[in-house]
């Protein structure tokens, strides 16, 4: 839905945020003739189509990521994105709102319906892309408790490399038998035979 509802606010903007007067060939945005306004609901409607798409990809290929680090990043990046995005939102919905109060019905011929379209699905961007904030947020705390869950210091605990008997002291060491401490002569020495 996030897609479809920037791509409604864009394209209202674009088809029918412009008009002119009967006397004149000069566009304007149909807010309250405020050209940001309209600017800006396009700008953050495309933005937004675009972000949706991509993180639409990175969600098909992110159970093939193996690298713990790299999907850190892709998911407080999504909730980043989200997070901003929520606040774009909001802001674009209050200003949108503002400049339509203040617009003039003899300045609106056609677009009315789309200039309302732009502002109803601006509003309901916000709560989708506040939506996302809790599934990303979700899938960061899932990951954060995998990897704790899974990962063991391997310096912790120190495992003895072999078991000793019991009863067995550690001090009295000796040298392993069959060890030959003489000095070997120079020349041929034959092969041990066993």
């Amino acid at each position: 839905p996030l897609q479809v509802f920037a791509l409604i606010v864009f394209s209202c903007l674009v088809g029918e945020g412009y008009t002119n007067l009967p006397s004149s060939s000069e566009l304007f945005c149909i807010f309250n003739h405020n050209e940001d306004a309209c600017r800006y609901g396009i700008g953050i409607g495309v933005l937004a189509f675009l972000a949706c798409i991509f993180f639409f990809m990175v969600d098909i290929y992110f159970p093939q990521i193996s690298n713990t680090t790299d999907r850190k990043y892709l998911v407080l990046a999504d909730l980043c994105f989200s997070g901003l995005w929520t606040f774009l939102w909001f802001i674009g919905f209050c200003f949108l709102t503002n400049q339509w109060s203040w617009t003039k019905a003899s300045d609106v011929h056609i677009g009315a319906d789309s200039a309302r379209a732009a502002i109803t699905f601006s509003f309901f961007s916000i709560f989708s892309w506040g939506l996302l904030i809790a599934f990303a947020y979700k899938r960061y705390k899932m990951g954060v408790e995998d990897f704790a869950r899974s990962y063991i210091d391997p310096s912790a605990e120190v495992p003895t490399p072999y078991s000793s008997y019991p009863n067995i002291s550690h001090d009295s060491y000796q040298q392993p038998p069959f060890t030959h401490t003489a000095e070997t002569p120079e020349g041929y020495q034959p092969p041990p035979v066993y």
